[in-house]
């Protein structure tokens, strides 16, 4: 297996284009980066965080 992280904006309209992928074994959205402990999802929408939306794939190539 290997593992990718992808910062692309909004995680929520593209974790289900790769759940769809062939070899794709998990999707894994959170935030990386920024200044805040825990963010909540509207603080990180709220570009005050310095966080970025990302998704963390697990695959087999």
């Amino acid at each position: 297996m290997e593992t990718a992280t992808f910062g692309n904006g909004c995680f929520w309209c593209t974790e289900a284009i790769f759940q769809d992928l062939n070899g794709v074994e998990k999707v894994v959205s959170g935030y990386a980066g920024g200044h805040v402990n825990n963010p909540t999802y509207e603080q990180v929408c709220s570009a005050t965080t310095g966080h970025a939306e990302v998704l963390q794939i697990t695959y087999d190539p």
